[in-house]
């Protein structure tokens, strides 16, 4: 039995997945907040699955903490707004794995297992669409500037309300 840490703010998402989690034998505590994480972070669970958007706060920003506080710990970052910019971002500070909301528990499980890189994952058959580019351009530039729409904005040269409006939705499919 694997000790999880579960951090979220999302107390739907969160209840479904413990339950079934802890239907699979495994131990569940729940965080909802960054500070709530750190605080059980120092239990030193075996395992971290991390939101990357905590009530406005990025999850990316208390990774290098969760690091520090338990080394040890297997730490998988899941998100709904998923980028690669924020991918990239997630595995320079430790994550081992970076999932795409909604994802199940047999592929969160199969993160958590499958932490070596993998040379045989085949090339995508097909480039990016226009529209998968434009909002990875969006999220690469957003994280150059530390999540700060108004200096993205001032460096994409466009207004920073349309800015807010093409972020607001959700990433569009490959």
């Amino acid at each position: 039995m694997s000790a999880f840490l579960l951090i979220d703010d999302d107390e739907a998402f969160a209840t479904v997945l413990a339950r079934s989690l802890t239907r699979r034998g495994h131990a569940v505590a729940w965080a909802r907040s960054a500070d709530e994480a750190l605080e059980r972070a120092a239990e030193r669970p075996a395992r971290i699955l991390l939101d990357l958007n905590l009530d406005g706060d990025s999850g990316l920003s208390l990774l290098p903490a969760l690091r520090a506080i338990s080394p040890d710990s297997a730490i998988v970052v899941l998100t709904g707004y998923a980028s690669i910019a924020t991918a990239v971002e997630a595995t320079k500070l430790g994550a081992v794995q970076y999932l795409a909301k909604p994802a199940g528990v047999d592929e969160i499980l199969a993160a958590f297992d499958q932490q070596a890189a993998n040379p045989a994952l085949p090339v995508a058959p097909q480039p990016m669409s226009l529209r998968r580019v434009t909002w990875e351009h969006l999220q690469r530039v957003l994280a150059e500037h530390d999540g700060n729409i108004s200096a993205t904005a001032r460096a994409l040269n466009m207004h920073r309300r349309t800015l807010q409006r093409m972020l607001a939705k959700r990433p569009v499919k490959s």
